[in-house]
Formats: structure tokens, C-alpha cells, sequence
């Protein structure tokens, strides 16, 4: 549940366990432009694994984006909040199961994956996004244009084996 006071002007859940891993807990559709939040609606918590995935995208956000000035900056609040970028929102629908929204994404689906129970129909209208699709596959795709994933998250990803397993630099 939300709790916003005046010592927490966030629209993130303030007692969350994400919340002390610097992980916003959100709805859909934020207020404040977080690196990347938990949807609270998700049908399932993120495993302490996928926590630490979170974390380390949201780290490499911060890492490829920002200079120090501004990396101590974001350091002052509880999370990282760019008002240059929209919030991508991480939804798990069951073990193995991710989708994510940015969210100002106003056409197509809300989730991409789209819903579980409307893969395979005619709402599904991106089958090379088909889920289920795992934390990482869904990170992937969201650093992916054209085919190609970017250099910056593929080399993150092979620098940190032991959230993300051995990657492949491309």
C-alpha cells in the first residue's frame, strides 16, 4: 500500500523490503520518474535474485547515464529519480514470468510481454515478444533496438557473473 507524508513525498511504498534496496515499489503509472520500479500489483515478488538484478539495472543506469556530480546527487534521495526519463516498470506474473511498460508508452500494450491470458490472441500483436519471458530476457529487451542489444548493458551483464550468470560480450 502506498504511504505518502510529508518526510516521504513518494509515491513508491515506504516500508517495502525493495524499498531498503533502493527498489521503488509503485503502481503502473508513477509519479516520479524513477530509474525503474516493481509494479506493487505483480502476482508475484521478485526472488532475492531477482532483486539483485533489479538493483544492478538500476545501477547500470546510473553508472552509464550520470557523472559523479549528479550520481551523488541521486545518492540523496532513497532512489534514483531522473526527470530526463521515463520510469520502466518491471511486472512479474509468475516464476519466470516478466513483462515491463515504460511509462509513457500511451499505444499497444500495457505490458510487454502482454498479459499471460492474452498471449497467443489477437491482442498478442508483437509474437517475437512472447512470453513467458525471465527478468533478464525482459532487461534485454528493453536495451535492444534493431535487433542488436547495446553494448553498454551486454558488457554490464558479462562484468557481473554472479547476478546475472556468464554472458556472452556479444
Amino acid at each position: 500500500m502506498m504511504s505518502e507524508t510529508a518526510d516521504w513525498p513518494y509515491d513508491a511504498d515506504q516500508h517495502d523490503p525493495l524499498t531498503k534496496l533502493r527498489i521503488p515499489v509503485t503502481c503502473f503509472v508513477p509519479r516520479w520518474k524513477y530509474a525503474a520500479s516493481f509494479d506493487r500489483e505483480s502476482e508475484v515478488r521478485p526472488t532475492d535474485w531477482e532483486a539483485a538484478q533489479l538493483v544492478s539495472f538500476i545501477d547500470e543506469y546510473r553508472e552509464h547515464w550520470f557523472n559523479e556530480t549528479w550520481k551523488a546527487k541521486l545518492a540523496e534521495r532513497p532512489f534514483d529519480i531522473d526527470s530526463g526519463n521515463p520510469t520502466r516498470i518491471f511486472h512479474k506474473w509468475a516464476d519466470g514470468d516478466w513483462s515491463y511498460r515504460v511509462v509513457t508508452w500511451q499505444y499497444g500494450p500495457v505490458w510487454v510481454p502482454v498479459f499471460p491470458r492474452l498471449r497467443g490472441t489477437h491482442l498478442d500483436d508483437r509474437p517475437n515478444w512472447a512470453g513467458p519471458m525471465t527478468l533478464v530476457q525482459v532487461m534485454d529487451r528493453i536495451y535492444t533496438v534493431g535487433g542488436e542489444t547495446f553494448k553498454h548493458w551486454t558488457d554490464w551483464k558479462a562484468a557481473h557473473p554472479e547476478i546475472f550468470g556468464e554472458v556472452s560480450r556479444g
